[in-house]
């Protein structure tokens, strides 16, 4: 936060050619250092440090998975919608996750068999006045049979393999959102699906997934199958995110793929 409200310094380019800013490196270095100090004898893999060789990581049987700032871009752009997001993996599965967005106020949160919540009110290191905070359950929601499907889609990534998809599923509204946000608004009622036909990597993902896992969503892939996490190859294979009650929305899909 202290990076965001300055005006924009350096950005520079990953290999991959995605934004790479100083606040997605101090950022990496607090939450590394802290969990560190939290619990260190689980390893970290975060996106800044991502070069760890899978003969490495595949003796991790549970292990922290980090993106310090999901949304670079949207950080860039200024509009709030980028977050930090925190992911315990054990063999493969997303049992904890935390997302939080700094300059919303939210943060999303969920642990394996302890549910999901989401907490409002939340200020930013500036803000020395106590926060109202409000805190609740969330819960995915399935789309009826005749209800207008509320689609969530990338604010900073457009396809027309997607814009396909979406005129299969009849009458939809499309919410614009950026970073691992689209995943939590699934988890909470929101928006009923979450396509994602783009490239996405596993730390991308992995917090949400806990989060949406916990609400009674699925984060699958175009056959089903849920997402796993600590692969040979980190990238996320396409996947939808939904109710996992939502059946109509499931059989619609299953017809497509």
């Amino acid at each position: 936060m202290q990076v965001y409200k300055q005006p924009l310094g350096p950005v520079t380019s990953k290999p991959d050619n995605s934004p790479l800013t100083e606040a997605d490196l101090v950022s990496h270095q607090i939450i590394c250092a802290g969990l560190a100090e939290l619990l260190p004898h689980f390893p970290t893999l975060s996106e800044e440090a991502a070069n760890i060789p899978f003969a490495k990581r595949s003796h991790w049987p549970r292990f922290w998975l980090v993106d310090p700032l999901d949304g670079t871009k949207e950080f860039i752009n200024r509009n709030g919608e980028f977050t930090v997001n925190i992911a315990l993996i054990d063999n493969g599965e997303p049992v904890l996750g935390v997302v939080y967005a700094p300059v919303l106020g939210i943060c999303y949160y969920a642990a394996r068999g302890l549910g999901a919540f989401v907490q409002r009110g939340l200020t930013d290191i500036d803000n020395n006045h106590a926060p109202a905070l409000s805190t609740q359950a969330v819960r995915a929601q399935k789309h009826r049979i005749g209800e207008t499907v509320k689609v969530v889609a990338s604010r900073s990534h457009s396809d027309a393999r997607t814009e396909t998809l979406l005129e299969q599923l009849g009458d939809f509204e499309c919410i614009s959102m950026g970073s691992s946000l689209k995943l939590c608004l699934v988890a909470e009622g929101t928006a009923h699906f979450y396509p994602r036909l783009g490239p996405t990597m596993e730390w991308d993902t992995a917090a949400a997934h806990a989060v949406v896992n916990e609400a009674g969503g699925l984060v699958c892939d175009i056959f089903g199958e849920e997402l796993r996490y600590n692969k040979t190859d980190l990238h996320n294979p396409e996947f939808f995110v939904y109710a996992k009650s939502d059946t109509t929305l499931s059989q619609i899909l299953k017809s497509l793929s």
